[in-house]
């Protein structure tokens, strides 16, 4: 009364055949499921990845922005009127010329 096992070969040999012969369709759906779900995590991956990469260059881009608004400020103050005038008298000890000394320049 012993009992004979099949061998293990065989088995997967009757599994492997009966994959190519009835269930390839399953298993060619099965691949494609594979593959399209990959697609979606490396798709969602990328997307998340773009959105922050994009947050990042707007807040830099408000950085940027308030600097220049900055330097905007500087440049007017820098070139006001007043200010050109007394650093070109205490600086370069200049004058205005007197009237008598103006001279004018008409073209015809």
């Amino acid at each position: 009364m012993s009992q004979s096992t099949p061998p293990q070969s065989s088995l997967t040999k009757m599994i492997g055949l009966d994959l190519l012969g009835v269930g390839r369709l399953h298993a060619i759906l099965l691949i494609f499921i594979f593959i399209s779900a990959i697609g979606v995590v490396l798709a969602t991956h990328n997307t998340r990845q773009m959105a922050v990469q994009r947050e990042n260059l707007l807040l830099e881009k408000d950085i940027l922005d308030g600097e220049w608004r900055n330097l905007i400020l500087e440049e007017s103050a820098l070139a006001e009127h007043s200010r050109v005038q007394s650093r070109s008298v205490e600086e370069l000890n200049m004058e205005r010329p007197a009237p008598d000394k103006e001279v004018i320049i008409k073209l015809r």
